[in-house]
């Protein structure tokens, strides 16, 4: 969900929006069911710097419990990044795959969870500039995300429109502006986050954030004059 506080670089049709679509996503059915949900409650109650510890002591099932305890989120950002479902999964695979081999390497001082984030973003990164770009979103397109659920109005299909309408003009912004957005305003990832999961500092996700908040609100301010306005502001 988007705090309160973080809203003001939305109109208030689109803070809405973007409200529902975070709460709606923040249920979604359709995550692949988790290899790890069988594994044992007492790991489950682990933190990750003592899974981590148990996993290079060569405990799969503890690296089961990171699994189950990051996919969803993963796979929801990934496609919120990419706007392909099935290509979110493939690149949430690959970067637990990569997690996994890399653990020798991870840093225990500092927090796990922007660490994976990091590869996952960064493999999405590659694949974007791989195929020269995301698709653009149809406005009937849904990206995966499941029907609206327990939404408060009398007519579910203006929110959704707006949620859509959201959607499309995140997808127009650049890449880098569109990341800090997702992580920070839609994921609520701490500024702290955001600058580990992309690799700059603080002060730097700071500033990209007010501009990419300003960006936004440029593109969804044109996009309401219709067909005949102006291309997106997006430079």
């Amino acid at each position: 969900m988007v705090p309160t506080d973080e809203t003001r670089w939305f109109s208030r049709e689109s803070a809405a929006a973007v409200s529902q679509e975070g709460a709606r996503a923040s249920v979604a059915p359709d995550v692949v069911a988790s290899p790890a949900d069988n594994i044992a409650p007492r790991l489950a109650d682990l933190g990750d710097a003592r899974l981590v510890e148990r996993v290079r002591n060569g405990d799969d099932e503890a690296f089961a419990a990171l699994v189950m305890r990051y996919e969803a989120k993963l796979i929801r950002v990934l496609a919120r990044l990419i706007q392909d479902r099935e290509l979110a999964r493939d690149l949430a695979q690959e970067t637990f795959w990569k997690v996994y081999n890399r653990l020798d390497r991870f840093d225990s001082s500092r927090r796990f969870g922007p660490w994976l984030f990091r590869i996952g973003v960064n493999l999405c990164f590659d694949a974007l500039r791989r195929h020269d770009g995301p698709p653009t979103l149809s406005l009937d397109a849904r990206d995966g995300v499941p029907a609206a659920v327990d939404v408060v109005d009398p007519d579910p299909r203006a929110a959704e429109d707006l949620a859509q309408e959201v959607r499309f003009v995140l997808e127009q912004l650049p890449l880098p502006q569109r990341a800090i957005l997702v992580l920070r305003d839609l994921e609520g990832f701490s500024s702290a986050e955001v600058a580990a999961i992309v690799g700059r500092r603080e002060t730097t996700i700071r500033w990209r954030l007010a501009r990419a908040r300003e960006t936004f609100r440029a593109c969804w301010e044109q996009r309401q004059k219709g067909p005949g306005g102006e291309a997106c502001p997006t430079s």
